[in-house]
């Protein structure tokens, strides 16, 4: 990125605008993909919390707050600068789980469900992906709904409703 500032001031102090305007057009894009990158490893340790959480059906202190975590942190970097619009809008979520998520979630999680007692092969296979994208829809949904300040009130309430949730919120 270094270079493409450089080679904008250049193109600015020699008058070339439109030679400016690619370069801007440039580094926009590549700031998408790294906000776009950020989002999906958040959304990678969400789902591997999930597929935790249903395996084990239980929901540990850690897990909880890695799943909160995660949401928020998708929250505020899936809102544009502009406040009003989104990087990801809200019926997008499920083409990118199934397309691009839930699968490295379960090969990651294989590692840790059960202290690593499944292959990623078998592992795969116990894994409902249809109620754990929907799950994830509805926390990540919640992003939309809801202020910084009250969405960690309805995602206790969420989380209260995973198996294991009412015995991790009575601890």
């Amino acid at each position: 990125m270094t270079q493409e500032l450089i080679d904008l001031r250049k193109s600015i102090l020699e008058g070339r605008y439109a030679d400016a305007l690619v370069i801007v057009d440039e580094l926009e894009g590549m700031s998408k993909q790294a906000i776009l990158r950020q989002i999906k490893s958040f959304l990678r340790v969400l789902v591997i919390h999930l597929i935790k959480n249903q395996v084990e059906r239980r929901l540990t202190g850690s897990w909880a707050n890695s799943i909160r975590f995660s949401i928020r942190e998708i929250k505020e970097l899936n809102l544009k600068d502009n406040k009003t619009s989104y990087y990801i809008k809200l019926d997008e979520w499920e083409s990118m789980l199934e397309e691009e998520i839930i699968e490295d979630a379960i090969a990651l999680a294989s590692e840790e469900v059960l202290n690593g007692a499944y292959s990623q092969l078998q592992l795969s296979e116990i894994v409902d992906r249809t109620q754990i994208i929907h799950i994830s829809q509805k926390l990540l949904a919640l992003t939309y709904s809801h202020s910084a300040k009250k969405l960690p009130t309805f995602l206790a309430d969420n989380l209260i409703q995973l198996p294991g949730g009412q015995d991790w919120i009575n601890r």
